[in-house]
């Protein structure tokens, strides 16, 4: 299936994971509206994607919000959203406000989203949400995120059957280089990163561009739905 021509929204759009989708579909000759919170991002990735790229500022987290930016952007052919803050944090010590927030963050926020994209889409669109492979496998301090990504993963399933013959996936990703760990100190980032590659089979971690392709396998494949494509580079094994 021919991405060329086609709308595809990318929610996140403006940095890692989301920010190499985007990319990823304008290569494709898609025509790419990213969205994200931050007016300084969005200008800033415009800039770098370069070409046939529009932008707009939006919290995905309020209905308003979400219904007002779907009806500026019309109808639209793919959606994608990478964007959703999470929580990490021992059960017993996490604020339940804390774990409140990251629902309303990844869960409601994409819940949000597809209820308000849905009237702008069409029977032969496709959507693609985000979890993680802590929702498979999670470390100590990941309860939270293991319980969201779990949520994500189980509303892509029934939403698949809900929204037929829209197709519904997502994409769960393992560790990823993005800028979510630029507030780690460099040092500790890198061995962080070392000590994942030595003992992932793949023997690396994942770049944003990794993830970014099976967003388009997925806009692209018309028989593929209501499946959850685990890209950890083997984390779910060790």
């Amino acid at each position: 299936m021919s991405l060329e021509g086609k709308r595809v929204v990318v929610l996140g759009g403006t940095s890692g994971i989301g920010l190499a989708a985007a990319k990823a579909f304008v290569k494709e000759s898609s025509h790419v509206i990213i969205a994200s919170r931050s007016s300084e991002k969005l200008t800033k990735a415009k800039a770098e994607i370069g070409s046939d790229v529009e932008g707009y500022e939006i919290d995905f987290r309020s209905e308003e919000g979400a219904k007002n930016f779907f009806s500026k952007v019309g109808e639209f052919d793919h959606l994608v959203v990478t964007a959703g803050e999470g929580a990490m944090g021992h059960f017993s010590e996490l604020p339940v406000a804390a774990v409140r927030e990251a629902f309303d963050s990844k869960f409601w926020g994409q819940y949000i989203t597809v209820k308000s994209a849905l009237p702008y889409l069409n029977n032969k669109s496709s959507i693609t949400l985000t979890s993680g492979v802590y929702g498979l496998r999670p470390p100590r301090g990941a309860s939270t995120l293991a319980a969201i990504n779990s949520a994500v993963d189980g509303l892509v399933r029934g939403l698949s059957v809900d929204l037929a013959p829209i197709r519904v996936n997502v994409v769960s990703p393992g560790i990823v280089d993005t800028p979510i760990y630029s507030g780690m100190p460099a040092e500790q980032r890198n061995k962080m990163y070392n000590s994942m590659s030595q003992q992932l089979p793949v023997g690396r971690v994942a770049q944003p561009e990794d993830i970014a392709a099976t967003y388009v396998y997925l806009a692209k494949n018309g028989f593929t739905t209501g499946t959850t494509v685990l890209i950890d580079g083997g984390a779910h094994l060790i």
